[in-house]
């Protein structure tokens, strides 16, 4: 409990924790990804508190920008491949320490940035090699309120308080 009361900074990867994981395709070449609204309302929450959010994803995409932006987070890195790149571009932008940043992810591409932060939290359904690492692993898995569930941690609730 100590170690979140010094996170500043909550970094969350998109596919398979934001979402579900899949990538629905449309015949015109359309992209659709579902998002829990549950989700959106931890982030609100946590930005009122002072908690900045930040976006890292490794794929390209204007619906993740869009949804970025509709929950007010400025820092969304998309199209990078390589996270850990931005994850150095939001330490050197906000002068912050790894042990004041938590961070969710579900898969071995997001092991550099979690093996670095203070906090790490793996989706219910993560790659086994990624729970091996996390200080917590929720109850629900990506896209099904799994980021509200790291939120209410970090916040100080319990899931059944609301």
């Amino acid at each position: 409990m100590e170690r979140l009361r010094k996170i500043k900074l909550l970094i969350l990867d998109v596919d398979g924790v934001m979402t579900d994981g899949r990538i629905i395709l449309g015949d015109d070449g359309s992209e659709y990804r579902a998002f829990n609204v549950k989700d959106g309302l931890g982030i609100k929450l946590a930005q009122e508190v002072g908690i900045r959010v930040a976006i890292i994803t490794g794929k390209e995409s204007r619906i993740v920008a869009r949804r970025a932006e509709q929950l007010g987070i400025e820092d969304c890195y998309c199209g990078y491949p390589d996270k850990f790149q931005a994850y150095k571009q939001i330490l050197a932008k906000y002068n912050i320490r790894d042990k004041e940043i938590a961070f969710v992810g579900d898969d071995i591409n997001d092991l550099p940035i979690m093996e670095r932060v203070g906090f790490r939290a793996a989706v219910g359904d993560a790659h086994p090699e990624v729970k091996k690492v996390a200080d917590y692993v929720t109850q629900a898995c990506g896209g099904d309120g799994a980021v509200r569930e790291v939120v209410d941690l970090l916040l100080g609730r319990r899931q059944n308080e609301y």
